[in-house]
């Protein structure tokens, strides 16, 4: 394992955090690249770093990862389907060249981390390959603080709160129809207590402000994805695990708690994850100066809303992994089947070639060289088969 560097990243103050800007831009832009774009494979950082190669293999193609140097599969592996009676995709892939594992806690409560642990069963093993796991639920220690004060108020106060909180979720236009997208059931009522979050801090953020809670959060998190994997650190922490806005990026104890942790061997990078208001909570991220990695929902249906904020934070030596990239034209959730049909007439209609609308996904997201990877649940060898097929392909995007 390679000695973890000290953060080198820019402070700002706890108030300093909140006042970032967090309001999406809105009108969808079209996303196009030129041909000479199209051929990078490398992202260039604002301080070069040296490349870290693992399990480099022919036939797969392989982007650098930001600042961080790692240079990983242009698909990466998802953590939902990996259970404990299905790791034999995961091996397939690794054999193949795929070299980064995402995991976390809330995947199959915990046995998401077990069963790769499993397939990683040795130190040769586990410097083969990049491991992410994430701090699941971290954003509900946030809620709970508030909703603690919230339900001690009287009613009109409460109301006045949630009337806020609606206003604020209006001006940023997180609810627009192509930049918020359904991914599973009931994903619109998981920004409510954010925004109810958010609409308290003026007056109430100072009883929140530097909760041990936070720190508490993802330490005993962390330490007991350590456990269940049996590995000795993770390349990447993701916190929060599924931001929903700007202001979860923003809470110092996660940085501060991080060095910590970066201190003791136990994580190289981080990083965070968000598939409610992707670019606002990537602007904020990026803003911030200490997130290493994000990754965002970004499809052809989001892309252009989430184009100039994927450059900023390239730009600014962040690597980007996409996600909830099939999803805008292919969803496992029965409820939520049949996908709108325009979505896949549209990624038919700009990715070339006789392939699954899924599969066109992958490639239109992979001709972004902002992106370094789009993730992608293996659930079985065709999966994995038709996901990795599409690494390292290069098309000239038609008009959408």
């Amino acid at each position: 394992m390679k000695k973890p560097d000290k953060s080198s990243g820019k402070s700002l103050s706890r108030r300093q955090f909140i006042s970032v800007a967090s309001a999406t831009s809105v009108g969808l832009s079209a996303f196009s690249l030129s041909p000479a774009q199209a051929k990078e494979t490398v992202s260039q950082t604002t301080a070069p770093v040296a490349p870290e190669w693992r399990n480099r293999q022919p036939g797969m193609a392989y982007r650098q990862l930001g600042r961080t140097g790692m240079m990983i599969s242009e698909v990466v592996c998802g953590g939902d389907p990996v259970r404990l009676g299905n790791t034999r995709p995961v091996e397939i892939a690794i054999e193949r060249g795929l070299n980064y594992l995402d995991m976390a806690p809330a995947y199959g409560d915990g046995e998401c981390e077990t069963a790769y642990s499993n397939v990683i069963d040795s130190s040769s093993k586990r410097e083969k390959v990049f491991m992410t796991t994430k701090v699941s639920g971290f954003a509900a220690v946030r809620d709970q603080l508030y909703k603690e004060i919230f339900d001690k108020l009287p009613s009109g106060k409460q109301e006045a709160i949630l009337k806020k909180a609606r206003e604020m979720r209006a001006e940023r236009a997180v609810d627009k129809p192509g930049y918020y997208i359904t991914y599973w059931p009931g994903q619109d009522q998981s920004m409510d207590p954010s925004y109810r979050s958010n609409a308290m801090v003026q007056d109430y953020g100072h009883l929140v402000d530097g909760s041990k809670a936070f720190r508490e959060k993802i330490i005993t998190s962390l330490e007991g994805s350590l456990k269940r994997t049996g590995f000795g650190y993770f390349d990447i922490l993701m916190c929060p695990h599924g931001a929903n806005c700007p202001e979860e990026v923003q809470i110092p104890e996660i940085y501060e708690t991080f060095s910590q942790l970066k201190r003791d061997g136990k994580v190289r990078f981080l990083g965070a994850t968000t598939h409610n208001d992707p670019a606002g909570v990537l602007r904020a991220a990026t803003a911030t100066g200490h997130y290493d990695v994000i990754m965002c929902a970004y499809n052809i249906v989001n892309g252009g809303y989430m184009e100039d904020a994927i450059r900023q934070a390239y730009e600014s030596g962040m690597g980007i992994i996409g996600m909830k990239v099939a999803m805008a034209v292919a969803t496992h959730h029965k409820s939520l089947q049949p996908v709108p049909s325009w979505r896949v007439e549209k990624v038919q209609r700009i990715v070339p070639g006789d392939m699954k609308a899924p599969l066109k996904a992958y490639l239109w997201a992979l001709q972004n060289p902002h992106i370094s990877a789009v993730i992608s649940n293996l659930w079985d060898e065709q999966f994995v088969n038709e996901n990795l097929s599409i690494a390292g392909k290069k098309v000239t995007l038609q008009a959408g």
